[in-house]
């Protein structure tokens, strides 16, 4: 309270004294500022702004009221100045400029103001600061960008300076801003400032152009183009040229001077073409009857048809053109050398190919050069590939032109990560507009920060949008991107400010475009847009709290709301309860946890538990963290009762993916138990440690599960069978009814026929697909033995893949304790005396897997093995296989496994 009488105090000796402005200096206003530091809390600065607001109720020009009520609004990122505006505007009436630059600069101490700025800029000019002036209009620009004159101003001054390059950039940010205002007086005049300082920039010219058809008109674009075009004509850079003169043509087809102008720089650019007049003429490229687009096409596909080019037919691939004698092409095909066609047939059945198109390449150049290469500049390989394909390639694109032909699936996968960070950032590659994922190189740079805009604005998604927003943030701090002031920041910026502009509902578009904006000005203060930041003001009026945060489909957005959830709400524990189901974090289980929430962070534990059924990812997740997280325990549940449930899932899942629901979280959800289960041997583990009665109840579970791999089964039968030999599973009705409608093995080649299946699917399979790459590399494919050969190959793994799992889902694994050797079956050795011949004989007898006739090991399901099987010792057997009699005492059975 004494803080609220000191103010008191100030306010009414400021009444009765009648102070006048001549009185004031800065070091008054230090000493409110130190008044102001004392203000702790929202409770009592609330006190001391109504104070305020009523002391200027009556006395409305009371400088300390509006001094110390403005510096209180605006320190609470409110956008109200009005205050400390007023209060400027009575020092610049009365000339005190030492005043009015130290308030601007209050103002300023919380983000960038143009109010602030264009004052401040003003007093420096007022005392003849023409420096701090300049200094103070490049930051005011970085905020207004409705300012063109003062760009241009700051490009002569720097021009003046000789900081060419400085002046060239505000140059180029002045002519965007008077096209957004339509002069077009001003954009002639820069624009042929920039065509005399800086022609090469094309790129520059062509979208300036664009905004500019789009603007103000299609006429004044087609003005600015044949403007520039003679520089080019000039310095017979005649694929320029022509450039400039089709997009003239694109705006007005019917141009008749573009048309003579592209038509005399075609016969300046293929002079040395025997056939150039034949070409002109043949596609009436001088004739205003024609189209002139079909007939540059038809030129351009005529002109490229000399010898020395490569071309493309998509049966027989890449060729060679030798030669051309009259209407006639001579071509080298890898399959097909001296192939002859008319020039008609090869105009309308081949593509002409640059020397460095990647299909050239891969036919010209042996493939461990190219992989060479690849590997050792993904630059130059992107490059290479994106501009064989017309200029616009994914990454799916250009796996398909590398993989396997050139890289193998393991090589892909590290170089791929080194590519995408280079389509990102190399100032070489842009984004195709309108196509967030697809590229193209530039024929100039492009900066990180416009590549970056091109990448936001093809987004269309709110959220989508956020992350390129913060992942471009991330570039500028690690220094990849120098400056934040350019229009395609704050484009980017004033997109998110459009939401709070004029707010109707609060919901997650608004939530979402506070807490960007939050980040953003508390980087760069100077980007700040002058709207409500407040979050604790949005949080009143929302409606749904829980449905707003699972809307945020933004990691990061999530993140910061419930950082300030827990800031700004005093119920923000059961908010947390209630959405960590849809937002599995383990930062919010620390958050309550350090927050001494035991009693939530329980009913969280507890409310999946129950309901496993219905938070299916939720307890998985929580499984999967169970070594750091004791959560289990916590509730009482048991390790046991955690892996049941998982085991429940999993065929929750399995019935849901055969019934195609929610397909897609489904196999997620099923992959990450059966690792969590399998993969990662917790439930091995668990039945190597349990008891025989948990081992019937788990056991049991697994093998009800419908869509399971039997050999996950097996494999858990087996580590049961080790600790306990005599154990009987449920499902156990012995070995001679368990095979019915499959067959018995020897874990040992069960062991091996799974091996077998994992070098199928894991080398050969692979190695094969590399061989079909390679064979369709050669051409036509009716007549390509190697490429035959591979695909009967392919049909040959499929199979034996198929019969290996059929297999290994039938067998029934036979152990020592399955053996009963008082008959005749398998797992056992008997010895026959042959009546016939009066001598020894002896038959082990397993299955198809271990037949060995050769040495003595017969498969019970052979005939030999059916007529020896269940036969005990001392029984005399006759009987007979095809035409061969036999007749046999059993003499002795013994095991063998």
């Amino acid at each position: 309270m004494q803080l609220i009488e000191s103010i008191t105090e100030l306010l009414n000796e400021e009444k009765w004294t009648r102070a006048t402005l001549n009185n004031y200096t800065v070091a008054n206003f230090s000493d409110l500022d130190a008044l102001i530091e004392q203000i702790s809390g929202k409770e009592e600065s609330d006190a001391v702004l109504e104070l305020c607001n009523e002391h200027l109720h009556h006395t409305k020009n009371s400088i300390i009221a509006l001094y110390i009520s403005g510096r209180i609004k605006i320190r609470r990122q409110n956008v109200d100045d009005a205050n400390l505006v007023s209060l400027i505007e009575i020092f610049i009436d009365n000339h005190k400029w030492a005043i009015v630059r130290y308030l601007c600069e209050r103002i300023l101490d919380h983000g960038e103001n143009k109010f602030a700025l264009r004052t401040l800029a003003d007093s420096y000019n007022n005392d003849n600061l023409v420096d701090e002036m300049f200094a103070i209009w490049e930051r005011l620009i970085r905020i207004d960008f409705d300012e063109a004159d003062i760009v241009k101003q700051l490009a002569e001054y720097k021009e003046k300076k000789g900081l060419a390059d400085e002046a060239l950039g505000y140059y180029k940010k002045a002519l965007h801003r008077y096209i957004a205002k339509k002069s077009f007086s001003s954009i002639k005049e820069i624009w042929h400032k920039l065509i005399k300082d800086s022609p090469g920039e094309t790129e520059f010219f062509f979208h300036a152009e664009r905004k500019i058809s789009r603007a103000l008109s299609e006429e004044r674009a087609i003005q600015l183009l044949e403007d520039l075009y003679p520089h080019f004509r000039q310095e017979e850079d005649y694929h320029t040229a022509i450039t400039i003169l089709k997009r003239v043509l694109t705006y007005d087809a019917r141009n008749p001077w573009a048309r003579k102008e592209i038509t005399e720089c075609y016969r300046e650019l293929y002079s040395h073409h025997s056939h150039l007049e034949e070409y002109i003429k043949l596609s009436n490229l001088n004739q205003s009857w024609r189209n002139v687009h079909d007939a540059i096409a038809d030129f351009e596909k005529h002109i490229s048809f000399d010898a020395g080019n490569f071309v493309f037919h998509r049966s027989w691939g890449v060729g060679l053109i030798r030669g051309i004698n009259d209407d006639e092409i001579t071509i080298d095909f890898v399959k097909r050398r001296n192939h002859n066609m008319s020039l008609k047939m090869a105009v309308s059945a081949l593509t002409v190919l640059p020397k460095d198109h990647i299909w050239v390449l891969k036919t010209t150049r042996k493939k461990d050069r190219l992989r060479k290469e690849v590997k050792k500049s993904p630059e130059w390989a992107l490059e290479i590939i994106i501009k064989s394909m017309n200029n616009a390639a994914d990454m799916k694109v250009i796996k398909s032109e590398l993989v396997p032909s050139i890289l193998t699936q393991g090589e892909w996968s590290s170089w791929s990560t080194r590519a995408r960070e280079i389509l990102k950032t190399d100032e070489r590659f842009g984004n195709v507009p309108d196509k967030v994922d697809s590229y193209s190189v530039r024929e100039q740079p492009i900066t990180l920060e416009e590549k970056m805009y091109n990448r936001f604005k093809a987004e269309k998604n709110f959220f989508d949008r956020a992350k390129t927003l913060f992942e471009f943030l991330r570039y500028v701090e690690r220094g990849d991107v120098e400056a934040t002031d350019t229009e395609f920041v704050r484009e980017m910026v004033d997109y998110f400010s459009g939401y709070l502009r004029s707010v109707t509902e609060v919901n997650e578009q608004t939530f979402g475009s506070v807490l960007v904006l939050q980040r953003v000005v508390a980087e760069h203060p100077y980007l700040n847009p002058g709207v409500n930041l407040a979050f604790d003001e949005y949080l009143e009026h929302a409606s749904n709290i829980e449905e707003i945060f699972r809307n945020l489909a933004n990691a990061d957005l999530r993140r910061s709301f419930l950082r300030q959830l827990r800031k700004h709400h005093s119920q923000w524990e059961e908010i947390f309860v209630n959405v960590f189901p849809y937002y599995l974090s383990k930062e919010l289980l620390d958050d309550l946890e350090s927050a001494g929430k035991t009693d939530a962070l329980r009913k969280i534990y507890r409310q999946i538990a129950e309901g496993y059924r219905d938070y299916r990812e939720a307890f998985v997740w929580l499984a999967r963290h169970s070594d750091e997280i004791k959560w289990y325990e916590t509730i009482g549940l048991g390790y046991e009762k955690m892996l049941i449930n998982l085991v429940h899932i999993l065929d929750l899942t399995f019935r849901d993916i055969e019934n195609r629901r929610d397909v897609t979280e489904n196999r997620r959800i099923n992959r990450q138990i059966q690792t969590f289960l399998f993969k990662d041997r917790r439930l091995a583990e668990a039945l190597e440690t349990v008891d025989e009665d948990s081992i019937q109840r788990i056991y049991t579970l697994v093998e009800d599960v419908a869509g399971l791999d039997p050999t996950i089964g097996l494999d858990l039968k087996n580590i049961v069978l080790k600790r306990f030999p005599d154990f009987r599973f449920y499902s156990d009705q012995g070995p001679e009814t368990v095979h019915r409608g499959g067959f018995m093995a020897v874990a040992a080649s069960y062991e091996a026929k799974k091996k077998e299946l994992e070098l199928i699917h894991s080398v050969e399979v692979p190695r094969n697909s590399q061989e079909i790459a390679t064979a369709r590399e050669y051409g036509d494919l009716k007549e390509n033995a190697e490429y035959k050969a591979a695909k009967e190959r392919q049909e040959q793994l499929n199979n034996d893949a198929a019969r290996l799992t059929e297999d290994l889902q039938r067998v029934s694994i036979v152990r020592a304790q399955d053996v009963d050797s008082e008959v005749i079956s398998f797992g056992t050795k008997v010895t026959l005396l042959d009546l016939r011949k009066n001598e020894t004989v002896a038959f082990t007898i397993l299955g198809p897997w271990e037949s060995d006739p050769d040495n003595g090991v017969i498969n019970y399901q052979s005939p030999l093995g059916k007529a020896l099987y269940d036969h005990k010792v001392g029984e005399l057997l006759e009987f007979s296989v095809g035409d061969h009699e036999y007749k046999y005492e059993v003499k002795e059975i013994a095991p063998v496994l």
